[in-house]
């Protein structure tokens, strides 16, 4: 099983940098970052956790600057998003951050996508709450276009451009995988009509599970090959057995989550979190 891992890059951490650096030589598969632009100070939507929301939702890096970073000191530890909020950010744009990426690391991206949960956020962006998924397939669909054709168009309802030249295209072929994030059944009916893998997040080992049995069915259903599906699981909690129920289930990958904490606090438990898996 691959294990990769999960922070919140801000000011106040260990350096992204070095958290690449620290994680690709305990053996680590995968390093994964999350995308919030800002948090709207009127904070009307709700932490969907509960509680107050953590400071470092509004003081995380951009992705993509903080993932170079990472790529220019490491030679082999996956570079991921967890998720992009490509609802929030233009297409052609996106497009060429991310198969920059894919360049500049020689084919280390994997591109988590989701629809995002904070409406005023998106809407901040021009985004309209209600038709966040209907854009979010649109952008999964024209982010392919511009990476696999040579002029490559798209006209939809929220994605629309005459054709193009965009350059470079990404090292992997046909494009980094996509991950699309989220726990719904319509998550899992995007992920096999559209995308190359599912990233659930673990509310209880037993929801997920329920979620495989549905994605599985779905790919069946849609004669979509299993092994051209990956899952993810979110925020895993490192348990033995939740770990071999994920893996007999068919998960290739768990994420663990780190604290916004210094060297100090996160050398040992990449320790312990490696020690525990090669036990």
């Amino acid at each position: 099983m691959k294990i990769g891992i999960f922070n919140f890059p801000t000011t106040y951490s260990m350096r992204l940098d070095e958290i690449a650096v620290e994680a690709e030589q305990r053996g680590f598969e995968s390093l994964w970052v999350p995308e919030h632009t800002h948090i709207p100070a009127s904070r009307k939507t709700p932490f969907p956790a509960g509680g107050d929301l953590p400071k470092h939702y509004w003081h995380t890096f951009d992705p993509f600057v903080g993932l170079a970073y990472a790529a220019a000191k490491t030679d082999t530890i996956k570079l991921a998003t967890g998720i992009c909020l490509v609802i929030e950010r233009d297409t052609i744009t996106t497009a060429k951050a991310v198969a920059t990426l894919d360049e500049l690391s020689q084919g280390r991206v994997l591109f988590g996508v989701g629809g995002g949960w904070n409406r005023e956020e998106m809407e901040h962006h021009g985004t309209d709450y209600d038709t966040r998924f209907q854009r979010l397939e649109e952008e999964i669909q024209a982010l392919r276009a511009i990476w696999t054709e040579d002029e490559p168009e798209f006209h939809g309802e929220h994605v629309n451009f005459d054709k193009i030249w965009s350059y470079p295209k990404p090292i992997q072929k046909p494009h980094p995988p996509i991950i699309v994030g989220g726990g719904s059944r319509h998550t899992r009916r995007r992920v096999v009509d559209l995308a190359d893998g599912w990233m659930p997040i673990e509310v209880t080992v037993d929801s997920v599970l329920k979620g495989v049995e549905d994605l599985w069915r779905r790919a069946e259903e849609q004669l979509r090959d299993r092994s051209t599906l990956e899952i993810s699981v979110f925020g895993a909690r490192p348990k033995a057995e939740n770990l071999a129920r994920y893996e007999a289930a068919g998960v290739e990958r768990v994420i663990f989550g780190l604290p916004n904490e210094g060297r100090d606090v996160l050398l040992p438990m990449l320790d312990k979190l490696m020690g525990f898996v090669a036990e």
